[in-house]
């Protein structure tokens, strides 16, 4: 059997304080339907952008009761299937972004979704990445908007959370909370201009309660590797944390040095850009398989 939730259960914060909207058990499947990141507000490029409803922003569907999740346990949730819509819509302007001041007016773009491509223009047509910005669950402390991300996930903006990938992230609350939405057709590393190809869509996820293992913040596996995803007031931070986070998940699998797996770090691992417009920045420092293959290390298993 496959839950299913309508796009029409949506939440702007995440927050242990929000009632759930689906409960599930260990290992159950979700279909889950999302609006785009303006909860669908912009449809046509005469629109204007600044007159859209501005506290509608970053929408994610939920939350999902997980039944057996506990503060201090780890959710899985793999990343079964992944769709998105056949229009996408694309902001920038003002004090938005890595350009915004240069930028005078908000403007928008309409971008079509056709034949596995993006249509910017009649020039370029863009291959699609689709991956869904904001998932996460319930928080620690205090509510925190969809459009920020942390260590219980949210608007991380990570091009690889997209089908195939498995999230682990730690769990704050009782039930986990669950939820995402934010698709994009496709966005580069930085994300720069405050948007991706922003889309709505259909994410199918299997949710599962992993107990025993625990991570500070959020990890991605997927065919190509590992990577831990650390959002932070600067990248320098961002960067620092995920490295050193990386470094302490990964020693205890090995009779490597503290000296050795920091070297062995810097010869093979990668510190990567998630996204840099968001209240706090995301970075990831990634491992890649054939260095875990190496080292026999089978995370969270």
């Amino acid at each position: 059997m496959v839950h299913k939730l309508s796009n029409d259960d949506v939440i702007y914060s995440f927050s242990r304080k929000n009632a759930p909207v689906l409960r599930v058990n260990s290992g159950d499947t979700v279909s889950i339907d999302t609006c785009d990141c303006f909860t669908d507000q912009i449809q046509s490029a005469d629109q204007e952008v600044a007159a859209i409803d501005w506290n509608r922003i970053n929408p994610a569907t939920g939350p999902v009761y997980v039944e057996g999740a506990s503060a201090g346990d780890l959710l899985k949730v793999t990343i079964d299937e992944l769709e998105i819509g056949d229009q996408g819509v694309m902001v920038t302007g003002p004090d938005l972004g890595v350009m915004g001041h240069r930028l005078e007016e908000m403007e928008s773009k309409i971008i079509p979704i056709r034949n596995g491509k993006a249509i910017f223009n009649e020039k370029l047509h863009l291959p699609l990445n689709p991956m869904i910005g904001v998932i996460g669950v319930a928080p620690e402390g205090e509510p925190v908007s969809c459009g920020t991300p942390g260590a219980h996930g949210g608007n991380m903006d990570t091009k690889h959370i997209t089908q195939g990938a498995t999230l682990y992230f730690p769990v704050f609350t009782e039930g986990a909370l669950f939820a995402l939405g934010d698709f994009h057709a496709a966005m580069g590393d930085g994300e720069v201009s405050v948007s991706g190809i922003e889309v709505p869509g259909r994410a199918t996820v299997t949710l599962e309660v992993v107990k025993g293992f625990h991570s500070k913040f959020p990890v991605l596996i997927n065919n190509e590797g590992v990577s831990l995803l650390v959002s932070a007031m600067t990248l320098d931070e961002a960067v620092k944390v995920a490295t050193e986070e990386m470094i302490d998940l990964l020693l205890p699998f090995t009779d490597l040095s503290v000296s050795e797996m920091t070297m062995l770090m810097s010869a093979a691992g990668e510190a990567q850009i998630s996204q840099v417009v968001d209240p706090l920045v995301t970075a990831r420092f990634f491992v890649p398989q054939h260095i875990l293959e190496a080292l026999e290390i089978k995370l969270f298993s």
